[in-house]
């Protein structure tokens, strides 16, 4: 009798070194009590069960942003912009706004394939907003839309990532997508490790003595992954600590790959977030000089569109 065709140990063994803890163990358990509560209500001491394990507020209860709800339907059902009754019905605004994106959807159609970087009239308005944050021009060109931030960064690892002698040095604690993606196409990763006694600041000795100590056991180092502000350890780097990053990056010709999804997430005076590319183009880097790329996604901020799955990089 032949053996099974598919079973877990015949599986890409790049697939079973992944490991996501946000939605291991401890989920799963809870998925199964969520089931007992649907088939034996009363069964247990609760009746309900909230999901803390990940960034996920609608699932806790936060209303989506009204305004970005009224323009997706415009958006999705133009028809109804040439009904009289949707001024009664929708904002103003999400009607000017709606009207304004489907001018830049060739065929006026939000079901229909765009270009591979995403519609040129909506990568037009992120560039502006880029410039108006940093003061620094951005170019429509450069911008790729992804479904959430995730995809950008699974994208950025296939590039990166020719062997297993490929390492990217990631933070130790990080948000597992990258040790993941790492584990998924095959490459090394290279922790550092944030220093909990500074607030989890990022230490340049730190970063040199793991890329010298990779390099010495053979693996090339390709790139730097810097989540700022930080997930899960909530820092916001200072000013100063990111020239520092920008300058190890320029030196030792890493990429840079800068997690800024949490920017929004500012919550007391004193911290200011900088993106990495205002800071390369005031230190006078450019494009030619080091290779950055920056991700955002509409999951964060105070947008919380998780299951929305929107994002560029």
């Amino acid at each position: 009798m032949a053996a099974p065709s598919v079973a877990v140990d015949n599986l890409n063994p790049k697939v079973l070194n992944c490991e996501y803890a946000v939605r291991g163990e401890i989920v799963i358990h809870a998925q199964r009590l969520q089931q007992q509560l649907q088939t034996q209500p009363g069964s247990l001491p609760f009746d309900e069960i909230l999901y803390c394990n990940i960034g996920n507020p609608q699932s806790l209860g936060q209303k989506p942003v009204t305004f970005f709800r009224e323009v997706i339907a415009l958006c999705d059902h133009p028809c109804l912009l040439e009904k009289e009754e949707t001024k009664s019905l929708f904002s103003a605004d999400a009607i000017s706004r709606a009207t304004t994106i489907l001018a830049s959807i060739p065929g006026r159609a939000t079901g229909a394939y765009s270009h591979s970087q995403g519609i040129k009239g909506l990568r037009d308005a992120i560039a502006a907003g880029i410039a108006s944050r940093d003061g620094y021009p951005a170019n429509a060109d450069d911008i790729f839309l992804t479904d959430g931030a995730s995809p950008g960064v699974h994208m950025m690892m296939q590039l990166l990532i020719r062997n297993e002698k490929d390492g990217i040095l990631c933070p130790i604690p990080q948000y597992p997508l990258y040790s993941a993606s790492i584990a998924l196409h095959g490459g090394a990763l290279v922790p550092y490790y944030l220093n909990e006694s500074t607030g989890w600041g990022l230490e340049i000795s730190d970063l040199k003595k793991q890329l010298e100590d990779s390099r010495l056991k053979g693996i090339d180092v390709r790139a730097l992954v810097v989540i700022n502000p930080g997930n899960p350890t909530g820092q916001v780097l200072a000013e100063e600590n990111q020239r520092d990053i920008v300058k190890f990056c320029k030196n030792e010709g890493l990429v840079l790959l800068a997690d800024e999804v949490y920017q929004e997430n500012i919550y007391v005076d004193n911290k200011k977030f900088n993106s990495f590319k205002k800071i390369a183009r005031s230190m006078g880097y450019n494009e030619d000089d080091l290779p950055l790329v920056s991700f955002q996604s509409v999951s964060k901020g105070y947008y919380g569109e998780c299951g929305k799955r929107g994002g560029y990089m």
